[in-house]
């Protein structure tokens, strides 16, 4: 099966060639080592227990339906590797429920606030790939976890305005103490994490004509002229947790250079985020809610709760039951260690093997391996999924079951 969509991270690779062979993969074509590993050979469980017993799909629904519409404070939880359709679902149980509704981006509300306060200079990888020629890397290498970024958007390809791929581009590599860029840039700057902030504001001065007199800061605003005098600059940034901790000041620094940097020149400033159609729940929720995380439907409206996020509801034990849609093995920590003293259903891929003990377990296909559907690249582009394996349950027909049984209450 050709143009198929991987959702190892949130490159979203949509040239990847499945083989299937016996009902299993035993081949995925231009998948990068993780992707490879996200495919791996298709199989996944296929249990649906209820309180530790194996029971049938019809029962477990039943149960959860009792569980969930009998909570006072329920949680609905969007977790990776689930189609958009599936999140819009999840989405209606969490409105009928009146539940605080969340995704692993709470986690990173820093750098999402930061965009809402001050608004954020982006483009598609497309546009990227075709006009960029000056690329910042800033304080990460996208060959670590997002292995294929550089070959098909930031550097590598040939583009409109880069007629000779990586030869018509610099690439600067931003080294923020152990946070290094990518080993072949053509030049570095290195900064002590205490020195970040410092230089990103050294930097926006210097593009607007100001200039500190500082002997300390001379490369980095020597680097901001150049960025503002060229055609098209790029800074990328990594979005999710890492050795280079999510920062409210950072994120809001790097929205306020590249917007300083759109008027003299060109910028975009492009976030990395992790796979499984994480971006997808962002868009989902906001589509529906009017907000991108962390929303309390209690009141019978969409109550924007940012710095409340699932992870502190449930330390502070006011969850008492949850729903969790997509791979319980891929929840924030936080998260998954709040879970383990509520009563649960997780509906998803592995979902009998979450990292707690879920009330009810429902394993489902993986969303772009064995179901079908929309899911959204880092961009926020939305891309097809191509099922190559059937599963013996889809999550989004188990959650849209789900939802009309608790309409039926």
């Amino acid at each position: 099966m050709n143009n198929v969509t991987c959702l190892g991270c949130g490159c979203a690779c949509d040239d990847i060639t499945v083989v299937v062979q016996g009902g299993t993969i035993t081949e995925a074509g231009n998948a990068c080592a993780l992707g490879r590993t996200w495919f791996g050979d298709g199989k996944v469980p296929a249990e649906v227990r209820s309180n530790g017993r194996a029971v049938a799909l019809e029962q477990a629904i039943g149960d959860a339906a009792k569980l969930l519409g009998a909570a006072r404070r329920p949680l609905v939880y969007l977790a990776p590797d689930i189609t958009s359709e599936t999140q819009r679902a999840a989405v209606a149980i969490a409105d009928r429920l009146g539940a605080v509704l969340d995704t692993p981006t709470s986690e990173l509300a820093d750098g999402i606030l930061a965009t809402q306060r001050r608004g954020r200079a982006g483009a598609t990888l497309g546009e990227i790939r075709q006009r960029g020629d000056l690329v910042v890397f800033w304080g990460v290498d996208p060959a670590l976890r997002y292995p294929r970024y550089t070959s098909r958007y930031a550097v590598e390809p040939v583009g409109v305005q880069a007629p000779a791929g990586r030869a018509s581009r610099r690439v600067v590599a931003v080294d923020i103490g152990s946070c290094r860029g990518p080993e072949n840039a053509d030049e570095r700057v290195s900064l002590a994490p205490t020195e970040e902030l410092d230089a990103l504001g050294a930097m926006r001065a210097a593009v607007g004509g100001r200039t500190t007199g500082d002997a300390t800061w001379s490369r980095v605003e020597d680097l901001a002229r150049r960025m503002a005098q060229g055609r098209y600059a790029v800074i990328v940034h990594d979005a999710e947790p890492g050795d280079l901790a999510p920062d409210a000041d950072r994120a809001e620094a790097l929205v306020a250079l590249a917007q300083a940097l759109n008027g003299p020149s060109r910028c975009a400033l492009s976030s990395l985020r992790g796979g499984g159609n994480r971006s997808g729940a962002d868009l989902v929720l906001t589509w529906q809610t009017g907000f991108p995380m962390a929303i309390d439907l209690a009141p019978g409206y969409p109550c924007y709760r940012p710095h409340q996020g699932a992870a502190v509801w449930l330390a502070r034990r006011e969850i008492d039951a949850a729903l969790v849609v997509g791979s319980a093995a891929r929840l924030p920590a936080r998260v998954a260690q709040g879970l383990a003293a509520v009563a649960a259903v997780v509906i998803g891929p592995h979902a009998s093997a979450a990292p707690f003990t879920p009330a009810i377990a429902v394993d489902t296909g993986v969303a772009g391996i064995h179901e079908s559907g929309t899911a959204f690249r880092m961009d926020d582009v939305p891309l097809p999924l191509r099922a190559a394996l059937p599963a013996t349950a889809s999550a989004m027909t188990v959650v849209r079951t789900l939802g009309e049984r608790l309409a039926a209450r």
